[in-house]
């Protein structure tokens, strides 16, 4: 795919060298480059087109994720392409080359109309089944939830490609890729919305007069907390700051903005204000298949305090965060280490670094973590965009995104 290879260069420079800040611009940027990709592709004379467009994402998939093993929002979304694939030419082999057209009306009706009705393709038809998996502790505010317009895009965007599907396999291949670019196209659109489905759910979470904790900065907590602010919810946070970053300090800067009483404290001190706190809302880094979540520094302190005071601990997070693999699993990195800088003063602490011991190594050593990681037992709920789950749930979530043999993403030997 000689068009497309710049733009898999540029980006894998990019998280090499971690130019792409957040795990949703991650996300994004790589589902969108993958759309590239699958455009690009060249659909020969292969007998099976589905398999071949699925080595060429893993072929890309394989750049990615070997440029920034940490960073697992970019497996995650090339699992999904794969399984989007999947599921587009499952639906092409089940219908064969006519696609499918949804309709309630009878056979006699049905061969007059057939032309004008729209086809739903799997991915989309996955989604709203996805949408039907809802937790009961927020169901009844997720029961007003619209369906996603979504569908509409979908069919409409197919349509065309449907009645040209009859002329033969040619017109069946270019269909089973106009769909899986569609389909990627509805997961960009699901990461962008992804912090409206889960902000809707915070005026059931948060009630009048209750405090907040929060560690850091998350852009999903703060939308989280923006929402019942908006619903006209009287409530306190208190935001530890999160070192060595204190990217704390900045989301305190943004809640009182938006008028929400915000008290800073450090992160040392979460243990000493935690008797006074309702609930701890926090965001992640990746939501792994146990339930367990990787997220920033200090974190399973924070969790740990909630365990012993009762206090529940709620983790919000888009879908592009689960991620299907277990902490165990050799593909995932649960950290890496920051520059010892943002801990210490080279300057202030130059003539320590001149002492070692007898057989050479410094006396004085930095370590600077960037993530802990939060087993399932500590997490009281997880709020995604598809609902309130348990931590014990998360797995049925994971089997509708992912399929069990990507796991692994590596591109398959050509003999």
């Amino acid at each position: 795919m000689p068009d497309v290879q710049p733009l898999v260069s540029d980006f894998v420079l990019k998280l090499k060298r971690r130019k792409v800040e957040g795990s949703h611009a991650v996300a994004r940027q790589t589902a969108e480059l993958l759309r590239s990709v699958v455009s690009q592709h060249r659909m020969g004379s292969s007998a099976n087109q589905a398999a071949a467009l699925a080595d060429a994402v893993r072929a890309v998939g394989e750049q990615l994720i070997a440029a920034n093993p940490i960073e697992l929002a970019v497996g995650n979304i090339v699992r999904r392409v794969l399984h989007i694939i999947k599921e587009e030419d499952i639906s092409s082999t089940a219908v064969g080359i006519e696609g499918l057209s949804v309709t309630v009306d009878s056979d006699d009706e049905f061969d007059s109309q057939h032309d004008d009705r729209p086809a739903l393709s799997a991915a989309v038809l996955a989604a709203h089944a996805r949408n039907a998996l809802r937790a009961p502790s927020l169901q009844t505010l997720l029961e007003d939830i619209p369906v996603s317009p979504a569908i509409s895009r979908t069919a409409s965007s197919t349509g065309d490609s449907d009645g040209k599907s009859k002329s033969g396999d040619k017109s069946s291949t270019r269909k089973l890729k106009h769909d899986v670019i569609a389909a990627i196209g509805d997961l960009i659109d699901e990461i962008d919305s992804c912090y409206e489905p889960i902000s809707e759910q915070a005026v059931e979470l948060i009630h009048q007069n209750e405090v907040i904790l929060t560690l850091g900065r998350s852009r999903t907590v703060k939308e989280f907390l923006y929402a019942a602010k908006e619903k006209k919810r009287s409530f306190r946070v208190f935001v530890a700051e999160g070192a060595p970053k204190y990217q704390g300090h900045v989301l305190a800067k943004e809640l009182v903005e938006k008028g929400v009483q915000t008290t800073v404290i450090t992160d040392s001190a979460v243990f000493a204000m935690i008797s006074r706190v309702n609930m701890v809302i926090v965001g992640a880094h990746a939501i792994m298949a146990n339930g367990g979540v990787i997220a920033p520094v200090g974190m399973n302190m924070v969790a740990l305090a909630a365990q012993r005071h009762a206090v529940p601990f709620v983790v919000v997070a888009g879908s592009h965060k689960l991620c299907p693999l277990y902490p165990h699993n050799p593909e995932v990195l649960l950290n890496e280490l920051k520059s010892p800088s943002d801990l210490l003063d080279f300057g202030e602490f130059s003539d320590c670094m001149n002492f070692s011991t007898q057989d050479g190594s410094p006396l004085l050593n930095v370590v600077n973590p960037t993530f802990d990681y939060v087993p399932p037992k500590l997490v009281s709920l997880f709020v995604t965009d598809t609902g309130g789950h348990s931590p014990s749930y998360m797995y049925r979530l994971i089997a509708e995104y992912y399929s069990a043999d990507d796991l692994v993403v590596r591109r398959k030997s050509t003999a």
